[in-house]
């Protein structure tokens, strides 16, 4: 994939150079590089999936070898093909272990931690079957067990990366976001990131303070949004309308603003909302005397 990326932004600047007469050299390079990118992300999807295949297979075929030498020499045969299953899972948690570093090293994608940790869950479903066999060593009972509780770590340690990953990335990509329903579009959807990892890890600290980040930068937007179109409102003279935008952002305060600063802002907003209320009753008042002072005119004339 890094090397994927490199050709792509080569190929983009490449082609913006060649591209230069014409009025919009970028879109044909960027469509150009986006097309090297999605044939690199598939190309990986394809071989990842063809390394689970293959891992599934040789699982059944070391269980259908156990069942046939089981039948063929007894406990002979159980115990050697017990034995050539704890080699295979040992095997498998050792390429675990080697792609989890691989990934840690580099500054992988989000989805290769994601990928990790369904590879950690298909390894402890397989261990686990592994593990209830009659004809088991203790030894290798022990040595399988050993191995899930690594598997573990690396599972719970992917998911996480994962999860922060994703949810880094999208509140990025909110904050650059001009609109408000863009905005809390994609900071829903780190939520949703954020909360697909909280079922597996409900007690996860780092998780629970990520989700009320993020709910809270949803907050602030969203009072962000109405004060501006308050305080717009309020330079075109609009008060009454004014008075409605800061009502809501103060709704959107009192419900779910954070508590250290939900007082302060909502004794802000209370101000401008008396302000502006005492500017609409002297507009009133100077509006209904101008209307007296011109009918008292149209009476004398």
């Amino acid at each position: 994939m890094t090397a994927a990326a490199a050709a792509s932004a080569a190929l983009f600047f490449v082609l913006w150079w060649m591209l230069q007469a014409e009025e919009t050299p970028w879109v044909p390079a960027g469509l150009a590089a986006s097309v090297v990118m999605l044939v690199a992300a598939l190309g990986r999807v394809v071989v990842m999936r063809r390394a689970r295949t293959r891992y599934a297979r040789d699982q059944d075929r070391q269980e259908w070898y156990g069942r046939t030498t089981s039948g063929r020499a007894g406990n002979r045969g159980n115990g050697r093909a017990n034995s050539r299953s704890a080699s295979l899972h040992s095997a498998a948690l050792r390429a675990l272990q080697k792609q989890s570093a691989a990934v840690d090293a580099t500054d992988s994608a989000p989805e290769a931690h994601r990928e990790l940790y369904e590879l950690c869950t298909e390894f402890l479903a397989g261990a686990e079957q592994a593990s209830h066999s009659p004809g088991l060593s203790p030894e290798g009972r022990l040595a399988l067990r050993a191995g899930q509780e690594r598997a573990r770590t690396l599972q719970k340690h992917h998911l996480l990366s994962w999860a922060r990953a994703s949810a880094l990335a999208f509140t990025r990509e909110a904050q650059q976001r001009a609109r408000l329903y863009e905005k809390v579009e994609t900071a829903n959807r780190a939520l949703d990131c954020i909360d697909s990892a909280l079922k597996v890890y409900p007690e996860e600290d780092e998780l629970n303070r990520s989700a009320r980040a993020v709910r809270e930068f949803i907050t602030s937007s969203r009072i962000a949004h109405w004060v501006e179109l308050a305080e717009r409102a309020a330079f075109k003279g609009h008060y009454r309308r004014a008075i409605d935008c800061y009502r809501d952002a103060l709704f959107f305060l009192t419900r779910d603003g954070p508590d250290q600063d939900r007082e302060a802002g909502a004794e802000r907003i209370s101000r401008e909302i008396e302000l502006l209320r005492a500017r609409l009753v002297t507009e009133r008042a100077i509006g209904g005397s101008s209307n007296g002072g011109t009918l008292n005119k149209s009476r004398r004339s």
